[in-house]
C-alpha cells in the first residue's frame, strides 16, 4: 500500500532525501536521477525520489514505483537497494509508491509512471543502487560518531555495523533516527559487481508469503465499509452506444440499488457481484450501432491482404532491393496471418472506488499510476493530485491494465460520480467481459519475399506488415511514431539482426473499429515468428542446417549467436533424436534481451503433434534474481505456445 513519505520543499537535481520519522520509521531516504533528456534541465528538475525506509525494529521497507503483477519486479527492486544498503535480505519489505510522477516517473517514459515495455529492473537500477548506498553511508557516519571511530573501519553486513578493534557491533535500526539527522552525502561510491553478495543469487521472493497465506492485497481483496459492486453492460459491437434502456426489471432485482448509464454502456450496481450481474441480465438495452464496427475477422483480414499487394511506408531500408531480386539464384515468398488475442490475465479487471469531500481514491493493480490519476481526474473535474491510487498487487496484466484511456479504471470513477458517491464502488469485469472488451493485440498480416544468391545466402529480403496502430492517438504518439510509423508494429521486423545486403521493412497501417493494445513482446510476437519461420525456409532452401545457417548470418550480433550456441547444444542439437521427433529453433531479441530456443515436437501418425520439451537461453545482461528470469521464462514459453497454437478472437459481422 501506498504511504505519503516526505519530501523537502526545494530540493535539487542530485539530492537525496533524508528525515526523521517517528513511531518506527527512523530514515526515509532516496535518489534521483533525471531521465536522459532532462539531464540539461537541472533548474527545473523535480524533487528527489524516496525509495527506502528504515524502521527502528530494523525493518529495510523499499518503496516501488513499478506494479508487481506475478513478473517478480518487487523482488528484483529490493534486491538492486538491498545490495548497496547490505540489508538482511530477511528484514526487506516493499510497499507501493503513490502515484506521483515528479517523484517516481519511469525514466523511459518521461513525465508517466508506469510499468512496461520490460522497463522496471533496467530504469530503477542505478538510481535504487545510489539510494541503498547513500542510505549506508549515512548509517556508517551515524555509529562512527556513536563509537568515535573513523568510518573506513566499519563494517557493514545483513544489516549490521561493526567495528573489529572496539569489538562494538549495533543493527539498521539503531542508528536510523541519528543517522537521519546527518548531512546527506554529496556522492556515493557502488559496489564493483564482483562484489556482489545479494543480485546474482536465486534469493526468494519477497511477496511469496504473502501470496501463499492469502494476505496479499489485490484489487478484489479491497473491503470498505458500505461498498457497493458495479457490473456494466456495453455493447455488443464495437463504437455502438446506448440509444435507450428500460431498467425496471432490473431495479426488481434483490440487491439492486442503482442503474445508472455511463459513457461505454449501463452499470448495474448492487450488494454484491451476484446480484448485479442478475441485475445486468435483467436490462433491456436498445443500441445506437450506426457508428459501429461490423466488419468480422474474414472481411478484414481479406482487406489486409489486399492492402499487402501494394507497397507500404518504408520502416527500414539498407542497400537495393530491386537490385537484390534482380540478380537471384532463388526467391521465395511466404504470408501469415496473426489473429487479435486476448490477454486473459488471471485476475480479471477490477478496481475500487472511493469520493471523499477532498478528492478521490481508487485501488487497483495499476499499471500505469500517473495515466490512471490524470484520467479520474479529468472525469471529476479534480486536480491530479486529489486523486489517490492505491497500487495494489496485480494477478497479471501483458499490457492489459497499461491503456492511455485508462477504461476500467475511468468507469469506475464514472459510476461513483453518477451514484453521487454515496458509497465506494467496485467495479467488476468478468472473464466474459474481458474478452468481449477489446483492447486486443492487433490483428496483423505479413507477407515476406527474400532472394537467394548463388552461395545460397540471402541477397535481398522484404518485408511488408498490415496492422493496425496500439500508438495512434495516444500520448505515446510523439515519442515512438515517426513518419506515420508506429514503432511498435515494425519492431522484430525493422532490427532484424541478420547480415543480408538489401533490406526493407514496409508498414499499411489498416484502419478498424477494434481496439487494440500492446500485448506481450507487442510487436515481436507476430513479426519474430514470421521472420525466423522466412529464416528457416532459406535454410531449407539452400540445403543448409537452420543453425548454422543463422550463426553464419550473426557474425556481427555476438549475443544473439551465444544464445543461438548455447540452446542448440544444450537441445542436443544435430544429435540423434528418437523416431517421430523433431526440432526447430529461432533466436530473437526484445526489449535488449536475447534468447533463442529449440522446441522438440512429438509427431503421431495421424498428423498430430505434441511439444515435448523447449530448451531456452536468454541474455538479458546482469541477472539480478536468475530464479525470477527463470519463472519469466517458462512462463513466457507457455504463454508463446497458447498464443501460437490455441487462441484467437474472431469476430462475425463485427461481434466478438
Amino acid at each position: 500500500m501506498p504511504h505519503d513519505l516526505p519530501q523537502n520543499s526545494a530540493p535539487s537535481r542530485r539530492t537525496l532525501l533524508k528525515t526523521g520519522a517517528a513511531a518506527g520509521a527512523a530514515l526515509v531516504i532516496g535518489f534521483h536521477i533525471a531521465p536522459r533528456r532532462a539531464l540539461a534541465q537541472a533548474a527545473a528538475a523535480p524533487a528527489p525520489n524516496a525509495f527506502v525506509r528504515i524502521g527502528a525494529d530494523n525493518s529495510v521497507t523499499v518503496i516501488a514505483k513499478h506494479l508487481e503483477m506475478g513478473q517478480g519486479s518487487y523482488t528484483g527492486l529490493a534486491t538492486i537497494l538491498a545490495e548497496e544498503l547490505d540489508a538482511d535480505w530477511s528484514q526487506v519489505r516493499v510497499e507501493s509508491a503513490p502515484a506521483d510522477a515528479a517523484l517516481y516517473n519511469n525514466l523511459l517514459m518521461g513525465p508517466i509512471q508506469g510499468t512496461g515495455g520490460s522497463s522496471a529492473i533496467a530504469n530503477s537500477f542505478l538510481q535504487l543502487r545510489r539510494a541503498g548506498a547513500a542510505a549506508r553511508a549515512m548509517l556508517v557516519a551515524a555509529a562512527a560518531q556513536a563509537w568515535g571511530v573513523p568510518e573506513g573501519e566499519i563494517a557493514v553486513s545483513a544489516g549490521r555495523l561493526a567495528h573489529e578493534k572496539s569489538r562494538k557491533s549495533g543493527t539498521f535500526g539503531q542508528f536510523a533516527a541519528a543517522a537521519a539527522q546527518l548531512p546527506v552525502p554529496g556522492d556515493v561510491r557502488l559496489k564493483d559487481a564482483k562484489d556482489f553478495a545479494l543480485i546474482g543469487r536465486d534469493l526468494p521472493r519477497v511477496d511469496t508469503a504473502a501470496k501463499t497465506n492469502g494476505t496479499a492485497q489485490f484489487a478484489m481483496d479491497v473491503r470498505l465499509p458500505g461498498m457497493l459492486t458495479a457490473v456494466v453492460a456495453r455493447p455488443p459491437l464495437f463504437g455502438a452506444t446506448v440509444k435507450s434502456f428500460d431498467a425496471a426489471k432490473s431495479r426488481q432485482v434483490p440487491g439492486v440499488r442503482h442503474v445508472v448509464q455511463i459513457p461505454t454502456g449501463v452499470a448495474v450496481v448492487a450488494e454484491n457481484t451476484w446480484a448485479a450481474i442478475k441485475g445486468r441480465e435483467a436490462l433491456a438495452i436498445q443500441w445506437d450501432e450506426s457508428q459501429a464496427e461490423r466488419r468480422g475477422t474474414k472481411e478484414l483480414m481479406a482487406e489486409y491482404r489486399t492492402l499487402a499487394e501494394q507497397p507500404g511506408n518504408v520502416a527500414r531500408k539498407r542497400g537495393d532491393i530491386g537490385a537484390g531480386f534482380a540478380g537471384a539464384a532463388k526467391t521465395l515468398e511466404a504470408r501469415f496471418d496473426f489473429p487479435y488475442l486476448a490477454h486473459a490475465p488471471m485476475e480479471p479487471l477490477d478496481c475500487v472506488v472511493r469520493l471523499t469531500p477532498s478528492g478521490c481514491e481508487i485501488w487497483a493493480g495499476d499499471q500505469f499510476q500517473t495515466v490512471d490519476q490524470l484520467n479520474a481526474a479529468n472525469v471529476l473535474g479534480l486536480k491530479p493530485q486529489q486523486v489517490k491510487i492505491h497500487t495494489v498487487f496485480a494477478g497479471g496484466s501483458f499490457g492489459r491494465r497499461a491503456n492511455t484511456v485508462s477504461d476500467y479504471v475511468v468507469e469506475g470513477v464514472q459510476i461513483a460520480k453518477a451514484v453521487r458517491g454515496v458509497a465506494p464502488i467496485r467495479l467488476v469485469w468478468t472473464r466474459e467481459d474481458d474478452i468481449r472488451g477489446g483492447r486486443y493485440r492487433p490483428l496483423a498480416h505479413h507477407w515476406l519475399k527474400a532472394a537467394l544468391d548463388a552461395n545460397g545466402l540471402p541477397a535481398a529480403w522484404q518485408h511488408r506488415i498490415v496492422t493496425q496502430s496500439i500508438l495512434a492517438g495516444t500520448p505515446f504518439a510523439p515519442m515512438m511514431v515517426r513518419n506515420g510509423i508506429d514503432g511498435t508494429s515494425v519492431e522484430g521486423a525493422s532490427n532484424l539482426p541478420y547480415a543480408i545486403p538489401n533490406f526493407q521493412v514496409e508498414l499499411h497501417t489498416a484502419k478498424a473499429g477494434v481496439p487494440v493494445l500492446w500485448w506481450r513482446s507487442v510487436g515481436s510476437s507476430h513479426t519474430a515468428f514470421s521472420a525466423e519461420v522466412m529464416i528457416d525456409e532459406l535454410a531449407r532452401a539452400a540445403g543448409k542446417d537452420p543453425v548454422d545457417y543463422r550463426l553464419g548470418l550473426l557474425k556481427g550480433r555476438p549475443r544473439h549467436a551465444a544464445v543461438l550456441a548455447l540452446a542448440a547444444d544444450k537441445a542436443g542439437w544435430g544429435k540423434e533424436i528418437p523416431k517421430g521427433r523433431f526440432q526447430g529453433v529461432a533466436v530473437h531479441e526484445s526489449f535488449a534481451s536475447y534468447v533463442a530456443e529449440v522446441a522438440e515436437l512429438s509427431v503421431a501418425g495421424d498428423g498430430s503433434f505434441k511439444v515435448e520439451r523447449v530448451v531456452c537461453a536468454v541474455d538479458c545482461g546482469l541477472a539480478v534474481n536468475p530464479d525470477v528470469i527463470r519463472a519469466q521464462m517458462e512462463g513466457g514459453i507457455g504463454f508463446g505456445l497458447s498464443a501460437a497454437l490455441a487462441e484467437q478472437v474472431t469476430l462475425e459481422g463485427g461481434k466478438v
